[in-house]
């Protein structure tokens, strides 16, 4: 809730004065506030961070000793292109073995074949033949594959985002090599506590400020957490943000301001809690300061409390002047004085 507190105006500062302008009595010094309406939209700021849209870790399916490291992190990558290679000698070693078996089953199968043709090689035999061939093939595609799985390629555009194994060291199957950002568009992560996560939907508009890029960005749809966090009691939201310009980076730390769809603008009024009494009869008051410099007892009505701040429903208007300290001195018509 936002609320405007201007310094006194020259129409409260008067001071009380006798008859000819003389004293009749040493004044009150008190200090006062002209309250103000301010406009409130209902908006609350949390603290959030910038998450990837996606993160994709790449791995080699064998293991080996990387040779090769061929990007860094912080690195622009397309689809495709070689992030790293690992040592081929024993694949290459394997795949030429490969081939040459493929060579020998086939050279068997076309002189087997004549024989199979003029009724000379049992059937049996003939199927025995083609087998042998079959099992070559499969081997020689395996060895291809294998010789080809030791150069790791990028499966999805992105940034690198963090190296896991470097040049020189072993990766083992299925162990991340380098982890690969998504951050076309990203999402800030925000930690709601329980109370008021009921006040914001998937369409709740939110503004977010990053001032590592000097920024603000335009919040979109919202992803709700349904479990919360058993210390803290407070669930994680994901609100979506385009990024075309890929300014945001993960890890960033955004300042995050909600508004609610359902609430509109109201115009309040309010005080210090300090400056609201009660009387005996448990009605609550203020003093207020007239032109006259003279106090006097006004009953108001209170709404909820934000802060130190009150805001006061009913028995104040724009422009009147109340006493927020120095009140404990004052009774109904004490000519008072202030700066």
């Amino acid at each position: 809730m936002l609320v405007a507190v201007v310094l006194v105006s020259s129409s409260c500062q008067r001071q009380a004065a006798g008859p000819n302008g003389k004293n009749a009595k040493a004044p009150t010094r008190v200090r006062i506030e002209k309250v103000s309406t301010a406009m409130s939209k209902g908006s609350q700021t949390y603290v959030g961070m910038v998450e990837e849209r996606e993160a994709t870790a790449v791995s080699f399916t064998s293991m080996g000793v990387i040779r090769w490291m061929l990007v860094h992190e912080g690195q622009t990558v397309s689809k495709g292109q070689p992030l790293a290679k690992m040592d081929s000698e024993q694949a290459r070693n394997v795949l030429i073995g490969a081939t040459a078996q493929m060579m020998q089953a086939n050279d068997a199968l076309e002189r087997y074949k004549m024989l199979h043709e003029a009724g000379s090689l049992p059937d049996v035999k003939w199927v025995e033949i083609q087998s042998k061939v079959e099992q070559a093939k499969a081997q020689l595609e395996i060895a291809q594959k294998n010789l080809a799985d030791c150069k790791l390629l990028a499966p999805v555009d992105g940034v690198i985002g963090k190296i896991f194994v470097k040049a020189g060291e072993t990766a083992m199957p299925s162990q991340a090599v380098v982890s690969i950002l998504d951050i076309s568009s990203v999402k800030v992560k925000v930690a709601i506590p329980e109370a008021e996560i009921s006040s914001i939907d998937a369409n709740t508009s939110s503004t977010i400020k990053v001032e590592a890029v000097n920024g603000s960005f335009a919040g979109g749809r919202i992803e709700k957490g349904v479990q919360a966090d058993a210390l803290t009691h407070t669930y994680d939201i994901r609100i979506n943000v385009a990024n075309g310009e890929r300014k945001l980076l993960p890890g960033m730390v955004a300042s995050v301001q909600f508004v609610a769809v359902s609430q509109q603008q109201t115009q309040q009024l309010s005080l210090p809690v300090t400056a609201v009494q009660k009387k005996a009869d448990g009605s609550l008051f203020v003093w207020t300061v007239g032109n006259d410099s003279t106090a006097h007892r006004t009953v108001v009505t209170t709404g909820e409390t934000t802060g130190n701040r009150i805001v006061i429903a009913t028995g104040l208007k724009e422009g009147d002047c109340v006493v927020i300290e120095g009140y404990q001195k004052l009774s109904e018509g004490t000519k008072v004085v202030f700066e």
